[in-house]
């Protein structure tokens, strides 16, 4: 186990340079300067001459790169164009804010679908069946920005149940937090919920019919505990994988509802950024998104062994 966890680390590396190679080149293509959204009504030529060499955007792009992997190996992500400020500080502090969103709403989605996923399986072609598979067809096409305005519209601005948006640390106001955390967490659990509901219910409804499930009930085993103990269990592992892309994908499913919803996470910095072609901070966020996505595939293949016995990552002698 050790070996295979060393060996994925070591695998990590060449695919996150390529990440950062990819991201570089894409954002100097894409239209639009920096050092003219950087300076603003000012267009002096020898000002602007001026602050593209402070910038170090009068090099060649491979020095350009050189330089910024050089110093991000050393966990210097550099200046953001438009703030000045040290754009590694810049996302550890949105970051709290993106994972309170992503994980309340992560919890709501497998909370969610293990139950309904579960009940619709057991009680297959039945109402609650039917009402589970429409929900799953209109949260998978639902656009979450349509969704999220949807939610403004009708619980912040007619029924006024929830704030329209905004942010409020819990430890300042635990109400607030909750009242403003809601309709954003809704906004993407629902198309993770959509699917994994799915995942739950198909997963089930083939473990319901293996053998090892009908000798327990022949045992005379509780029909609660097959469930939890013996069908749930091994009905897990697809919905495993489905979840450890969902948590490595937090930050790309945020930026559009903190952007929706002013919530103030690195998903909405990661916009700021690129409409302000603020390139060291757009490349760091990619960079951080790229890792914990890595990480979370990690953990997925580790629980797999926890998940089924026979599943083993430890190299066999013959």
């Amino acid at each position: 186990m050790t070996q295979y966890v060393l060996r994925r680390l070591v695998l990590m590396v060449p695919v996150a340079l390529l990440v950062t190679v990819i991201s570089f080149a894409l954002l100097r293509l894409s239209p639009g300067d920096p050092v003219l959204v950087f300076a603003g009504e000012e267009r002096d030529p020898a000002s602007l001459t001026a602050l593209r060499h402070e910038l170090g955007l009068d090099r060649p792009l491979p020095v350009q790169y050189a330089a910024w992997l050089n110093h991000a190996l050393r966990g210097d992500f550099g200046r953001s164009i438009r703030t000045r400020r040290p754009v590694l500080p810049s996302i550890v502090e949105r970051l709290p804010a993106t994972l309170e969103l992503g994980l309340a709403a992560l919890t709501f989605s497998v909370t969610v679908a293990l139950f309904v996923g579960t009940l619709s399986a057991l009680k297959r072609n039945s109402a609650v069946d039917l009402l589970a598979t429409g929900f799953t067809l209109a949260g998978v096409s639902l656009p979450g920005f349509y969704l999220g305005l949807g939610l403004i519209l009708l619980f912040a601005l007619v029924f006024r149940w929830f704030p329209p948006g905004g942010y409020v640390p819990f430890v300042e106001d635990p109400g607030g937090n909750l009242r403003r955390l809601v309709l954003p967490a809704i906004t993407i659990a629902t198309g993770s919920l959509a699917v994994n509901l799915r995942q739950v219910r198909s997963a089930m409804l083939d473990v319901l019919n293996q053998d090892y499930i009908r000798t327990a009930r022949a045992k005379g085993l509780v029909e609660q505990v097959v469930i939890a103990r013996h069908a749930l269990k091994n009905a897990l592992i697809p919905l495993v994988t489905l979840v450890g892309l969902q948590v490595g994908a937090v930050i790309e499913g945020a930026i559009i509802t903190e952007t929706i919803f002013f919530w103030p996470g690195v998903g909405r910095l990661a916009v700021d950024s690129i409409n302000g072609r603020d390139y060291p901070v757009v490349q760091a966020i990619v960079l951080v998104s790229a890792l914990s996505f890595m990480a979370s595939t990690l953990a997925v293949d580790l629980l797999y062994a926890w998940l089924d016995p026979r599943i083993s990552y430890s190299e066999r002698r013959t």
